[in-house]
């Protein structure tokens, strides 16, 4: 064959086979693209009366309402009964914590036991890391320090301020004075954490 006739017959055919390729192609790619058809789930709806609870079980272990009521004991005097309103009962609402310029005397601590139980925390320590933390304790009449908040830690996140309101959490002291009477005060007690 003449070679004038080869040339266009090659071109020809990687022309087709190009075609045929890209046409195929774009024929699989419409095929995955579509998002399977999903069926609508069914659903049953059940009457509450068809449902229903097992027997308790009765522990013999455990005493019964009638057991408990020949156990009473009947008393001569009526006891003081107080009724709240719904959603009166607060657990901060008993204790008024006084901030310190109202006190005459502050809360004491033993400041050994203190610093005894404050413990430097690891990775300060291993990185050379000294630290300052202010607390706000809540102090009640008792000397008791109910609650520890963290008003300020330099530097933050290092551990210094968990460390210092663990040393502080349930410690017992001499209690804040005001007009000569114990009461429940706001402290705020710095702590400095050094290496030495």
């Amino acid at each position: 064959m003449n070679e004038k006739y080869i040339r266009p017959l090659i071109f020809i055919f990687a022309a087709a086979l190009h075609l045929v390729i890209i046409f195929f192609f774009v024929i699989e790619t419409k095929k995955t693209s579509q998002e399977p058809f999903e069926f609508a789930r069914i659903m049953k709806v059940t009457d509450i009366a068809e449902f229903v609870p097992p027997p308790p079980v009765s522990d013999p272990d455990i005493p019964q309402v009638e057991e408990i009521a020949e156990n009473m004991i009947e008393t001569d005097f009526q006891p003081i009964q107080e009724v709240l309103a719904a959603g009166s009962l607060n657990i901060h609402s008993f204790e008024n914590y006084l901030p310190m310029h109202m006190v005459s005397f502050r809360p004491q601590f033993d400041e050994d036991a203190i610093t005894a139980a404050l413990v430097y925390p690891p990775i300060a320590l291993r990185s050379g890391i000294e630290g300052r933390v202010i607390l706000e304790l809540f102090v009640d009449r008792f000397g008791t320090v109910q609650r520890v908040t963290i008003l300020r830690e330099e530097p933050e996140g290092r551990g210094f301020g968990e460390a210092a309101v663990r040393a502080f959490t349930g410690r017992k002291g001499t209690p804040a004075y005001a007009n000569g009477e114990p009461v429940s005060c706001r402290y705020r007690y710095p702590v400095v954490f050094r290496i030495r």
